[in-house]
């Protein structure tokens, strides 16, 4: 009987530790997601730029 009690602990403590790790990757994704956005925002600028400056050189070369 004890066996089975300490297999049932033992299955919680094992889902516990399992959740935890899942909070865990949960929360650091989130993080990366904000990271990824801030990022994006600093660099959407600078991408419209030199998008600014293909066109215009494709514009006086003639490429298409």
């Amino acid at each position: 009987m004890a066996w089975a009690m300490v297999s049932v602990v033992l299955g919680f403590v094992g889902l516990a530790v399992l959740f935890y790790a899942a909070f865990r990757v949960f929360v650091s994704t989130r993080g990366l997601g904000r990271e990824v956005e801030r990022t994006r925002r600093r660099l959407e600028p600078r991408q419209r730029e030199l998008q600014r400056r293909v066109d215009g050189w494709k514009a006086r070369t003639g490429d298409r």
